[in-house]
């Protein structure tokens, strides 16, 4: 490490402490007729408590007195809590009432956080805009915010001479709390004057302040209320039409195919502190499409669940090893993408057979139990089962059928534990997939059980200001030897690498073994000046992709990171970031894999633009996944290179603009990115964007293929160029706040053209010219016909091996049409239109306007699908 990084960690910085009271609102309990939920303030009932106000800024002015005055009051009964807030504002008619989905966040809203449990890490956030949509979060962990929670609760906003209203009624149902003889919950109020970005709270909470939770304020007088239980049933009913290209032949394409089925989902409160979800037969047609890619590398893509049973809540049942941003945060132990996902079998099927195409395995059912005890207790379990998935197979008019994928159960569980005023947490995971294996293709090909676990330990001190995390997770999987033997010489393992002393295959294993773990030290506040260095290993046996996700193993990283945080104006700014980092990574056997280091800056002008870049530069590194199992590959030093631009965001129409440049030193590779967006609100209803995007790349030792020949392998490689385009089109309207109109589009070409094909010769030598063999014209011939490269190596006349031409063409569109409707709340309509072109072929040109005529010449699938679901309150 740098004397300057050392320097940055240990030298006094000047901090600034924001000390602020507690502040303490206190309701009363109401007996009389409850305030009818309609966005006007006129019942009597409203007069049994004070207004409180005198809300302080906090963005962009810290403690500064806010443009415009707010005031809120609260009441409650035995069944709700009551929230009436009073947002003044001089110029009613600047009043921002965007229209959006629920959880948009836009124009001008006010927020209500609830720590119902009080106990300074878990809240519940309620979010309200001018134009009456909804937004909710669970805060989790002091300050992790997650908008997948969507509780039930009412409100209306209005708007008159003074300013505009919020009405709130939350039921108890959605808050969690013991029985006291008085109830002491956390409280805050937050406004956002959108025409001026400006964040003002009841209660200050400073934006260097380390953490959300516990720095709220009091909400007092809520006495002898008993918990309720919520209790919802929520059955629906779908019908599925789909519509394709017939395929003359196939029993199993004729073009058409018709579904109806049903399903329930249900959230039952099995305490007051514990929830039960769970879903039978769950349907996920609505859940928009993964955006297009051709992934050209060892490491899975880890694609974002949007599925709205698995993400709501999933904060809890996470076990991250790392915070965000670093290179291996993606890492895991539970991903919930595992669960339904495509059969693992493929079959290799003759030109004379077809089969049944099954792309996603059934969900038989799922449940989940989350929640917090007032001893400080978080709980998170998940239980799902799979279907056994057989293939209908037909070849001369014979039918039979195989097993894709077997009855399979995935279980997940965590626990964690607050202590010493929630400045110390201690927790623990543990997960298990268990498969039933009797087909012998499939006990072959995957794992008949697979375990993993963790703990963990977290702990604060100086006001929260530092911090140490501890962490160390284990995998265990059994099976096969095949199967156990494959995982060994697969990604992201290689036991094969014979240039790895300390790893070695064997047959013989039945089952197969790694950990993982981090250790970090950092300051997360009261100062603007942080940092964070952490130490974190994955041994070369871990493994996490039955239910998690783990993108590299075998593998020890350093890293280091310093930022700068100016939050207040000053000259032309309104903030300022500014961030360094240095990281060096090992293998197990002490090889070392990298070293760089990186430095960006963010900032947004007065004028509301947002500008920011920054530049990476990477010493010499090795790859042990390059090669497929062979020899580490050495890799020259890169730079990379990135800026964006953003527009003025409140703005009818808002521009931004991103590009990044990969360059690898000796001209080895290159690549080029740029993104150019715009979003246009036509109206406050209405709304579209759309994100045009190119890239270029090339890279003179890409991946075709690996072949055995003579007794060793020949890692064939050659000098790709690779271009693609893509464009992200959304378009929404808000006929109301609960009844919306949604589009997404997404056209994808992409192409890839190799030449000067040559096989790796010395992986680790220091001349890149020298890493590599290029065939010459005598070695090598193209069969046009089979499309195959032949190759006489020894140029004896005869073909010593083949390989398949790589160049290829990828056309891809994806597109979701939503109408959705929550005619009551929790109850709701769907209906759906999707479409998916998709091509593939092998001429490797890149030719945009004619990729794009052939992108919309290709035969549509198109879905149709209507869903109702109605929620029943017991």
């Amino acid at each position: 490490m740098s004397r300057l990084l050392i320097l940055f960690l240990f030298l006094p910085v000047v901090s600034y402490r924001i000390y602020s009271q507690k502040r303490i609102y206190n309701t009363v309990r109401i007996t009389s007729e409850p305030p009818r939920i309609d966005g006007v303030i006129d019942e009597r009932v409203w007069d049994t408590v004070e207004w409180s106000g005198d809300f302080v800024q906090r963005i962009p002015y810290e403690k500064k007195p806010p443009s415009q005055r707010t005031e809120f009051k609260i009441i409650y009964d035995d069944e709700n809590l009551y929230v009436a807030i009073r947002c003044f504002d001089t110029s009613p008619d600047s009043i921002v009432r965007r229209m959006s989905r629920r959880d948009g966040f836009d124009g001008d809203w006010i927020e209500v956080n609830i720590d119902s449990y009080h106990d300074l890490r878990t809240a519940c956030s309620f979010t309200v805009n001018a134009a009456g949509v909804k937004g909710d979060e669970a805060i989790t962990n002091d300050n992790n915010w997650d908008s997948s929670w969507d509780p039930i609760w009412y409100v209306k906003t209005g708007i008159d001479s003074l300013g505009w209203i919020a009405e709130m009624r939350i039921p108890l149902t959605q808050l969690r709390f013991s029985k006291q003889e008085e109830c002491i919950w956390g409280l805050q109020v937050n406004r956002r004057l959108y025409r001026k970005e400006e964040r003002s709270s009841w209660q200050f909470i400073s934006p260097n302040a380390p953490g959300w939770v516990n720095h709220l304020g009091e909400l007092h007088g809520i006495k002898n209320i008993s918990p309720l239980k919520q209790k919802d049933i929520v059955p629906y009913v779908v019908s599925r039409y789909e519509h394709y290209e017939k395929e003359e032949g196939n029993p199993f394409a004729d073009g058409r195919d018709l579904l109806a089925t049903a399903g329930v989902d249900g959230k039952i409160g099995v305490t007051n502190n514990l929830t039960l979800d769970f879903t039978v037969n769950p349907d996920f047609g609505q859940v928009e499409a993964d955006p297009s890619e051709v992934n050209l590398t060892t490491f899975e893509t880890k694609f974002e669940d949007k599925r709205p049973f698995f993400i709501e809540g999933s904060n809890i049942l996470s076990f991250d090893f790392l915070p965000g941003g670093s290179l291996l945060s993606n890492d895991n132990l539970f991903y919930s993408r595992r669960i339904g996902k495509a059969p693992g079998r493929e079959l290799d099927l003759p030109d004379s057979a077809y089969a049944e195409t099954i792309k996603s395995t059934t969900i038989l059912g799922a449940l989940k139990l989350t929640g917090r005890t007032h001893k400080g207790w978080s709980i998170g379990v998940l239980e799902s089962f799979t279907e056994r998935e057989k293939a209908e197979v037909e070849e001369y008019g014979q039918r039979k059928t195989e097993e894709m994928e077997p009855f399979a159960n995935y279980f997940a569980g965590r626990v964690q534990k607050d202590m010493n005023n929630s400045n110390t947490r201690i927790g623990a995971m543990v997960t298990a997939t268990n498969r039933d294996l009797s087909n012998i293709e499939i006990e072959n090909i995957m794992y008949r059980s697979a375990y993993t676990g963790g703990i963990n330990l977290n702990h604060q001190w100086k006001d929260k200001t530092y911090y140490f995390n501890f962490l160390a997770g284990f995998s265990h999987i059994r099976g096969s030897e095949k199967a156990i033997y494959e995982t060994q010489t697969s990604a992201p393992h290689f036991f094969q690498r014979k240039d790895a002393r300390h790893l070695k295959a064997d047959s013989t294993l039945t089952y197969l073994s790694g950990m993982g773990g981090t250790i970090e030290y950092g300051r997360a506040g009261n100062s603007k000046w942080l940092y964070t260095i952490w130490v974190t290993w994955r041994s070369p046996g871990f493994n996490l992709n039955d239910i998690g996700y783990l993108r590299e193993n075998d593998e020890i990283q350093q890293v280091a990171w310093v930022g700068f945080f100016q939050n207040e104006p000053f000259s032309i700014f309104r903030n300022l970031n500014l961030n360094f980092a240095q990281w060096y990574g090992l293998t197990f056997g002490a090889e070392k894999r990298y070293e760089g280091g990186s430095f960006d800056a963010h900032c947004d002008f007065k004028n509301f633009w947002e500008l920011g870049g920054g530049i990476t530069r990477g010493g010499k590194s090795i790859s042990t996944q390059e090669l497929r199992g062979g020899p580490s590959l050495l890799n020259d030093g890169d730079t990379q290179i990135f800026s964006y631009l953003e527009t003025d965001h409140r703005k009818k129409i808002m521009f931004y603009f991103n590009n990044s440049l990969y360059i690898l030193d000796h001209n080895t590779a290159f690549g080029e990115y740029y993104n150019f967006g715009m979003a246009v609100h036509i109206s406050d209803a209405l709304n579209f964007s759309i994100a045009p995007a190119y890239q270029k790349s090339h890279n003179k030792i890409a991946y075709i293929d690996n072949i055995d020949y003579l007794n060793g392998q020949r890692y064939i490689r050659g000098n790709i160029e690779r271009t693609e385009a893509s464009m992200v089109v959304r378009l929404n309207y808000n006929i109301t706040p609960d009844f919306t109109v949604q589009y997404y589009g997404m056209p994808f070409i992409s192409a890839g053209k190799y030449r000067d094909l040559k096989y790796i010769n010395d992986s680790k030598a220091d001349d890149i010219e020298d890493r590599y063999i290029q065939y010459s014209e005598e070695q090598l011939e193209f069969n046009d016909s089979d499309n195959i490269y032949a190759i006489d190596e020894n140029t004896d006349g005869y073909v010593d091996y083949s390989f398949d031409n790589p160049d290829f063409n990828h056309f891809d569109f994806n597109s979701n049409l939503v109408l959705r409707w929550e005619y009551l709340p929790g109850s709701t309509l769907y209906l759906v239109w999707s479409q998916n072109r998709f091509d593939e072929k092998n001429d490797g040109q890149f030719a945009f306007a004619s990729d794009v005529k052939e992108l919309f010449r290709i035969y549509p699938h198109d879905i149709f699908l209507i869903k109702l679901s109605y929620r029943f309150a017991l």
